[in-house]
């Protein structure tokens, strides 16, 4: 879709065969040999590491209790099923009216889905809510407090106030102060660039300026400390030290301006370093330079995204690009480890001239289920060490624009991946595979050569077991290689997909509407029925017609997506105003999940590592443990 696109050219193939398992020949670095040189893997597949005991760290979250108005006389209160509650733990709701005392809402204690409908509620006065557990029939701590203002429009919508500034392209989320809530981090895409914090409540914390090596935003060859043009965005926001309080990371180079005033310097503008922010005040805790190797063809665009590699702490996950003269792009790896005081590089993969193929998205997950989270690229996948885990190349896969790894087919053993493809010269137009081996199942081979720019998948039919699968090619049950629609031309558009109302069927987000497509009654995907339109509201569309973010941030299970208004002054955050009796914990506390919120290149869909669909079984209790709060 880009003219990042890498050139056709020979395709070396180390190893062929039915898996298209490829001798991890890359160059890597281990962090704990600072000085050794660049070495040549074995020419064996990396092995599987014994299975892992120990949980992942992950944000200890509040209740993250919303109310929107759901209708002239109800408004809906949500909030969020925690990762490690009780299996058997209920809810009672508590509205306090105008500041006077609180009164409970629900005559029995809530076990179901975790959302009440509040009918009584005198809506021209300020409503706040909170949600207090029931345990062994013992009310618990309550919650955080909501607060719907007097007069509130009805509306599926949460405003959070902004500065005035300039456009904004991307919102990464986390708990920056540590109340258990999410907070933001934006970017400003002016000359030159910026971020900005904000509290949940939209409190104003800090600015980085990332000074004059950003003025250049070409989105191949960009400048130095350019982030968020094309795939690329070199921030993310997460916990990276586990003490209960999130960091931003952040590409940099000479000239950047941090949130407590201080300016880095350097002498050579097209050396870059890996800065690690405190979250509250955008001060520098830690620096570290990135690798030198291919700075002789000038600055890396960046793309980051967290994943815990070693089963049990987070790890910035760097993937760095750079155009070679003739055409062709250096493609680097790196992973960083921060522990409070210091950031130190874990280890480096180099692609050299091997035929592992990218695209335009990056997914951190755990593809063969011992805890420790992988590396995927559309076309190869590296372990949580650095190593090559496999490359579908030898199998015919090329550059593509979307990829997905999930559990598509309940009824197989582990995960699956769909992709699509951009010019393949055989006439591949998508692929579905074991995402642990790279085996792939099916393909699409279609005559000609197309660019084939969007791809889903998802459970939008529940007349066969698992997901849907779909670019333009037609609407396909993922399992069996077969249609979902026959005729082609009643697919839903393939952009992205949400969990928005009351059941477990994923709905549609295309270019600012909510869909639900109908397998009895399919539309044209210009006429599928519409839940939401997004500008009706207020929101104006980002990067590739969509939201700045998509996640799970606020009430139960269901998505969020967010967007600004016209003169970028506020966020405009949609959430479900749709009951729902299903019970699931809330996606943020899903490992597969978490890590893709810290990650952007073209938007894409997360998913979670268990199915979420039609007719699915209770997931598995996630083997996580929480921060200190």
């Amino acid at each position: 879709m880009s003219a990042a696109h890498p050139p056709r050219r020979l395709r070396i193939r180390l190893l062929a065969g039915a898996l298209g398992l490829l001798i991890p020949t890359a160059a890597i670095v281990i962090a704990t040999l600072p000085s050794a040189a660049s070495t040549v893997g074995t020419a064996v597949a990396a092995a599987a590491p014994a299975p892992l005991a120990a949980a992942r760290t992950m944000e200890s979250l509040g209740r993250g209790v919303v109310a929107v108005r759901s209708s002239n006389t109800g408004v809906l209160v949500s909030w969020r099923l925690l990762g490690l509650d009780p299996a058997g733990v209920g809810f009672n709701v508590y509205r306090s009216t105008g500041g006077a005392a609180e009164v409970r809402l629900n005559a029995a204690v809530l076990t179901g889905g975790t959302n009440f409908t509040d009918t009584t509620a005198n809506l021209t006065q300020t409503n706040t809510y909170r949600v207090r557990p029931v345990l062994n029939g013992a009310e618990q701590a309550p919650s955080g407090a909501f607060t719907l203002k007097a007069n509130n429009a009805v509306e599926p919508v949460v405003r959070v106030p902004l500065r005035a500034g300039g456009a904004v392209k991307f919102v990464w989320t986390g708990d920056l102060d540590g109340d258990g809530e999410y907070d933001y981090v934006l970017d400003r895409q002016t000359s030159p660039q910026s971020i900005e914090a904000y509290r949940s409540n939209g409190q104003f914390l800090w600015s980085v300026d990332m000074g004059p090596n950003s003025t250049d935003q070409d989105n191949i060859e960009g400048g130095s400390a350019t982030i968020d043009v094309g795939h690329n965005d070199g921030v993310t926001v997460y916990d990276l030290d586990s003490d209960g309080r999130a960091e931003v990371a952040l590409r940099i180079a000479d000239g950047v301006r941090f949130g407590n005033g201080t300016t880095f310097g350097n002498a050579d503008d097209n050396r870059q370093f890996i800065a690690i922010l405190d979250g509250m005040t955008g001060a520098p805790r830690a620096t570290a330079a990135v690798p030198t190797d291919y700075l002789a063809d000038g600055p890396m665009m960046a793309r980051f995204g967290v994943g815990h590699l070693d089963g049990v702490n987070p790890s910035l996950v760097a993937y760095m690009k750079n155009r070679i003269g003739n055409g062709g792009f250096n493609l680097m790896f790196t992973a960083w480890r921060f522990t409070g005081s210091a950031v130190t590089m874990q280890w480096k993969f180099l692609r050299g001239n091997q035929d592992l193929p990218d695209g335009h998205n990056t997914r951190i997950i755990d593809v063969d289920g011992d805890g420790r989270d992988e590396i995927a690229e559309i076309g190869f996948v590296l372990n949580g060490d650095g190593r090559l885990r496999y490359t579908l190349g030898p199998q015919g896969v090329v550059h593509g624009d979307r990829f997905h790894i999930a559990k598509i087919d309940p009824n197989r053993a582990g995960l699956q991946g769909y992709g699509v493809q951009q010019d393949n010269p055989s006439g591949l137009r998508e692929y579905y595979y074991d995402a642990g081996t790279g085996q792939i199942i099916w393909k699409h081979i279609e005559s000609g050569v197309g660019d084939v720019g969007r791809g889903m998948a998802g459970d939008i039919d529940p007349r066969t077991p698992g997901y849907e699968v779909w670019s333009f090619s037609g609407l396909y049950h993922a399992a069996t290689n077969r249609l979902a629609e026959p005729n082609r031309t009643l697919a839903p558009w393939p952009q992205l997909g949400l969990w928005w109302d009351g059941d477990t069927m994923m709905e549609l987000l295309n270019a600012g509407k909510i869909e639900k497509w109908n397998p009895a009654a399919p539309t044209t995907s210009g006429s599928v029925p519409r839940l939401v339109s997004t500008w009706n509201f207020g929101a104006v569309t980002a990067a590739q017609s969509g939201p700045t973010f998509s996640g799970d941030i606020l009430g139960d299970w269901r998505e969020e997506v967010v967007y600004t208004n016209a003169a970028f002054n506020e966020l405009i955050i949609f959430t479900t105003n749709v009951p729902s009796g299903t019970r699931l914990y809330t996606l943020a506390h899903n490992p597969a999940y978490r890590n893709a919120m810290t990650l952007k290149g073209y938007m894409q869909s997360h998913h979670v590592d268990y199915f979420l669909g039609a007719n699915m079984t209770a997931p598995p209790r996630p083997n996580i443990s929480y921060t200190p709060r």
